[in-house]
């Protein structure tokens, strides 16, 4: 699969913030390896980080729950401050990793014309009450592909996923759903999770290779924290034309060769 005037179509990979630091030499050798004959657009998330920044970050009022029983982090411009410190560290970590391996690399914020965002939900529970809330969260409307420039092999981005709303404020979104709609906007051959756990696992079992209609049905219905959003962001993925995401801990070669993890499908 190519995109035009016969450059190979990228390979976008989600970076878990709760995984990062796990990830050894050998892994990111691979990385170059595969960035050497396809471009790569890499999305990282922060949690971890973000956690061992400040301990508010920690506290359990840092997270909301909206009225459909969904959690976000509470985000306000400190904590949007919070995200560019922990990622520009990120970034010179990630880019120092790649550049030493001959990657060639780039670090954007999604919130510079990259990713667009709509209006958040106003209501959350807080003490046992549904308040009206500011929160700089929206759910992602758009990704506009043109500020990833140069997508060739050898030349990497690494992409914050902050977003951009209407009125302009720069919103928090979630990092896998971000890494998605990417994916699709360039038209990616593959969506690479890369988390802290090896495999999809229905009662207690691993599932090596799923459907994009069981994965649904098992998201909904058995699945929980993270998982169910990587579960919603493969979903969007296939959706938007994205013809396969694998989900694991391993290697990217390891991973896309079906070694391990978990591989996710149209049909």
């Amino acid at each position: 699969m190519s995109g035009p005037g016969g450059t190979p179509a990228p390979t976008v990979v989600k970076l878990g913030g709760s995984c990062l630091d796990e990830l050894d030499g050998t892994w990111w050798d691979d990385l170059a390896a595969h960035g050497r004959q396809r471009p790569l657009v890499l999305v990282h998330g922060w949690s971890k980080p973000l956690k061992r920044l400040n301990p508010r970050h920690t506290e359990p009022s840092a997270i909301l729950r909206d009225r459909y029983g969904n959690q976000s982090r509470w985000t306000t411009p400190e904590v949007i401050a919070d995200i560019k410190t922990v990622s520009a560290a990120m970034a010179e970590d990630v880019l120092g990793r790649l550049d030493s391996r001959g990657i060639a690399a780039e670090w954007l914020l999604g919130s510079d014309g990259l990713v667009r965002a709509g209006e958040g939900e106003r209501w959350w529970w807080r003490d046992k009450q549904l308040v009206e809330l500011e929160n700089l969260v929206g759910p992602i409307t758009g990704v506009d592909p043109a500020p990833l420039k140069d997508l060739r092999p050898g030349r990497a981005y690494l992409v914050t996923p902050l977003a951009r709303n209407a009125a302009g404020q720069e919103v928090n979104n979630d990092a896998d759903r971000a890494a998605a709609a990417i994916a699709a906007a360039v038209g990616a051959t593959d969506l690479v999770l890369v988390t802290d756990v090896e495999h999809l696992l229905i009662d207690g079992r691993p599932v090596h290779r799923i459907s994009a209609q069981d994965a649904t049905a098992f998201r909904d219905q058995g699945a929980t924290g993270g998982m169910r959003k990587k579960l919603r962001a493969a979903g969007e993925a296939l959706d938007g034309g994205v013809p396969r995401v694998v989900i694991g801990s391993a290697s990217v070669t390891d991973l896309l060769d079906g070694r391990t993890g978990t591989l996710i499908t149209p049909a």
